[in-house]
């Protein structure tokens, strides 16, 4: 276990580096918590030989969010920083950290820590050594909710899974969710608000990406507060309506496969089945 003060795991990559897996965080009032997860995922990924990256976004903070940022970027650890001054949403700041990201996984996760480290290392050294491009993430198991919470997020998941059959997820919002760099252009993400994580999914499968989910154990919050409420599942539900049931030409886009394979790619699947 690597705490707050101890000798840093991990040194940033130089500016002309490419990092094997960056992960943008959004971090919103994460005082409490980023400090540990920041430490513990640079310690996970040197115990598997992965370059990280970390593309830490204060997603307009009224704490001290931002100045633990500055510290951990002086420090050397692999931190990039990314400020949005007035929060404008969930899925706003994991854009913003996306398009930073330079590595050849990329993706996100919460700044929560409710991933374990080494969990979140795993998922993305399965993306890595992948056959063909993926997208990875995690379904979280026993999850330490109350029994409102595993009500709610029990029906969300029926929802979307029954007006999006294709996904078959049973934990749409689980993450990491990481992929290769080169198809973020392709799944063309607008969502800024909590249905980034659906959208995820349903783009991912619209170019062309299996999705590999990975069981781990749902870990305690080790501080703070979850952002997630009423007003957030109403949105989910606003949103999941508005996507199904959009114009005829917009679905025809969303359900089109989009290969984002080349050709070498694409023949050494042909030659693998």
């Amino acid at each position: 276990m690597v705490e707050a003060g101890h000798e840093n795991p991990s040194p940033a990559p130089g500016p002309e580096a490419v990092p094997d897996v960056s992960l943008a965080i959004p971090c919103f009032n994460e005082e409490s918590v980023l400090r540990s997860t920041v430490l513990r995922l640079a310690r996970a990924f040197e115990e598997i030989r992965v370059d990280l990256e970390l593309v830490l976004v204060d997603n307009g903070s009224r704490d001290r969010t931002g100045q633990i940022i500055d510290e951990l970027v002086a420090t050397g650890l692999p931190v990039i920083k990314r400020t949005i001054a007035v929060n404008r949403g969930y899925g706003y700041g994991i854009l913003t950290g996306l398009a930073a990201c330079r590595g050849r996984i990329i993706g996100f996760l919460h700044a929560d820590g409710q991933c374990e480290a080494r969990d979140v290392a795993k998922v993305c050294d399965v993306a890595l050594h992948a056959a063909r491009p993926v997208l990875v993430k995690i379904r979280r198991r026993f999850r330490m909710d109350g029994w409102r919470r595993k009500v709610t997020s029990l029906c969300y998941n029926a929802a979307t899974n029954l007006l999006f059959p294709r996904i078959g997820s049973r934990d749409i919002n689980g993450s990491p969710k990481v992929f290769p760099r080169e198809c973020l252009a392709a799944m063309n993400l607008k969502s800024h608000d909590w249905f980034i994580d659906p959208e995820m999914m349903i783009r991912a499968q619209a170019v062309g990406l299996d999705v590999i989910e990975i069981n781990v154990l749902s870990q305690m919050r080790p501080g703070g507060a979850s952002h997630v409420d009423t007003s957030t599942c109403w949105e989910f539900v606003i949103n999941l309506w508005r996507y199904r049931f959009a114009s005829s030409r917009s679905r025809a886009t969303a359900s089109r496969p989009v290969s984002v394979f080349n050709d070498a790619q694409e023949h050494a699947v042909e030659h693998a089945d």
